[in-house]
């Protein structure tokens, strides 16, 4: 599969302080890639970088197979949309009057702007002002002017961060809909569950160093403690090794029809990335 992103060993350094150092990472087209942890671990540096905006100290990297320099061009800008907490709106105007605003500049149809308010749950909020709306909505907005365009590559610095449950869960779906058009996704998150149900692959950022980069569903299985919950209809709840032993046990139970509910007993990501760095995730 083709990679829309290679990044190789760079470093970025304010003045006396690094906020990345020695990154190593590619995303193949069509992923959605997490790259996860806490705040002032390097998430939006990066993003930075990848986008044009900021020229690393050290290293390289390409985006669409070009340089980072080449993505300023008009015609780079175009194939990718950023969303940041820097929100690019005109508060005096409506949502709608916004996102025409950008359709004129991305050169798309007007009837876009219900898809993407569709997207982000607000069709029937788009003649309020921009200057009107809560930081969630405002998020959404964002959201929704920077799917206009279609991008063939999406950067997500903490998309969800101001959103209630409700949509959040909207939101989610409105990415992996774009994602299953083709879209490929960079999402920065310290959120391990939202990047447990949406990414392909994760990163875990740690002082500006990529400590471990896999699959989520691979990172649980490698830190797992090899065992399983059993809760029997005596609401008895026994931890089984894996192996021999453990089968036996539950072939006994299950023959009995003594057995409730079989868990396995994973760790979450947010487990895993305490454990290896010993950071909290905030």
């Amino acid at each position: 599969m083709e990679n829309i992103i290679e990044v190789k060993d760079i470093t970025k350094v304010y003045g006396n302080q690094t906020a990345v150092e020695g990154v190593s990472f590619h995303i193949k087209k069509g992923e959605i890639f997490g790259f996860l942890g806490p705040s002032g671990s390097g998430k939006t540096t990066m993003i930075k970088m990848l986008t044009g905006q900021l020229k690393p100290t050290s290293g390289t990297a390409n985006v669409f197979g070009e340089d980072l320099a080449n993505l300023k061009k008009p015609s780079a800008k175009k194939r990718f949309g950023v969303l940041t907490d820097n929100s690019g709106l005109y508060g005096r105007l409506s949502i709608h009057e916004n996102l025409k605003l950008y359709c004129n500049l991305y050169d798309v149809p007007e009837s876009t702007i219900e898809e993407v308010l569709a997207a982000v749950n607000l069709q029937n909020e788009k003649k309020k002002k921009v200057s009107a709306l809560s930081k969630g909505m405002t998020q959404r907005v964002t959201l929704a002017r920077t799917l206009l365009h279609a991008p063939d590559l999406l950067f997500l610095d903490e998309p969800t961060s101001a959103l209630d449950p409700v949509n959040t869960r909207h939101i989610y779906d409105g990415l992996r809909a774009l994602n299953a058009k083709g879209t490929t996704i960079f999402l920065t998150t310290h959120d391990m569950e939202e990047a447990d149900l949406l990414c392909d692959r994760v990163a875990f950022l740690n002082k500006g160093h990529i400590q471990l980069l896999d699959a989520p569903d691979r990172l649980k299985k490698q830190h797992s403690d090899q065992t399983i919950t059993v809760e029997l209809l005596t609401e008895e709840k026994v931890v089984l090794p894996a192996g021999a032993e453990g089968a036996e046990r539950l072939h006994e139970w299950m023959k009995t029809g003594q057995i409730a509910t079989i868990h396995s007993n994973e760790p979450s990501l947010g487990d895993i990335f305490v454990q290896v760095t010993g950071r909290v995730l905030a």
